[in-house]
């Protein structure tokens, strides 16, 4: 560690550490990562193209459909290129700067990733508990909404971690940048940035969470109250690959959360 990390200056660069008990000489592992890079990159743009050229898919209510395929493109882009160059090439420094960018872009495609999700499940939840009040041209007005919310609540913790210093170690636990992982290595005040921080997520993923639930313990009620077989695979149909979403999405979440 340079002299400038241990008088309390911002590091000029961090080393991430790939998967714990893998050596960086796995190659073996680039290769499944990079299908999956592939297949991520090729499902999304599919269902892009898909949406774009179908005019019968140029409704309202699927306008929620692309935004979560940019998002998750956006998020794997920002995750797998360096997760790649560890494994393939063994390189594990990522600058500073470039180590807070892909902090900011990780989080801020996170929070319009589960601003979409929530979207989606209240848009069902209104579509089959109250398919009197439902008015699919009302879907994209949240569009905008969701996108601002999660550029602008992330940027305030890319500005604050840049300003405070850091003078232990700069090997982060994974293979990517994230704000938590950063943060245990400030040597300065950080309650500015957990405060801040525990806002955020609390106003994002844990209203966005609790709504996802409350919506489907309303749709499941709605759906066991539906005499009709037909109509009721109907309903359960629709929200299932949606259920599917937000559980791989929340799930290695709270994984995250468990860890730090």
């Amino acid at each position: 560690m340079s002299s400038s990390n241990r008088t309390g200056s911002s590091p000029l660069t961090f080393i991430l550490t790939g998967i714990p008990s893998l050596l960086m000489s796995s190659y073996w592992m680039a290769l499944p990562l990079c299908c999956l890079y592939l297949l991520m990159l090729l499902g999304n743009c599919t269902l892009l193209w898909i949406i774009k050229t179908d005019h019968s898919l140029h409704t309202p209510m699927y306008y929620f459909l692309p935004m979560l395929a940019m998002a998750d493109l956006g998020l794997s882009l920002s995750i797998l290129p360096t997760m790649l160059a560890i494994f393939w090439f063994e390189s594990t420094s990522l600058h500073f700067e470039a180590c807070i960018v892909q902090m900011y872009f990780i989080h801020s495609f996170s929070a319009i990733k589960s601003g979409v999700l929530v979207a989606m499940a209240f848009d069902h939840f209104v579509a089959i508990c109250c398919s009197l009040c439902y008015l699919p041209d009302n879907e994209g007005g949240g569009v905008g909404v969701i996108f601002m919310r999660g550029i602008c609540v992330v940027l305030p913790i890319a500005i604050l971690i840049k300003k405070i210093p850091f003078c232990r170690s700069c090997v982060l636990s994974h293979s990517f940048c994230l704000h938590q992982d950063m943060l245990r290595l400030v040597c300065g005040d950080v309650r500015v940035n957990s405060l801040y921080r525990l806002t955020v997520v609390i106003l994002t993923k844990g209203l966005d969470s609790l709504t996802i639930l409350l919506s489907y313990m309303m749709i499941i009620r709605a759906i066991l109250n539906i005499v009709s077989q037909e109509a009721r695979a109907k309903a359960f149909s629709t929200c299932i690959s949606h259920l599917c979403a937000v559980l791989i999405f929340y799930i290695p979440l709270i994984g995250f959360s468990i860890i730090h």
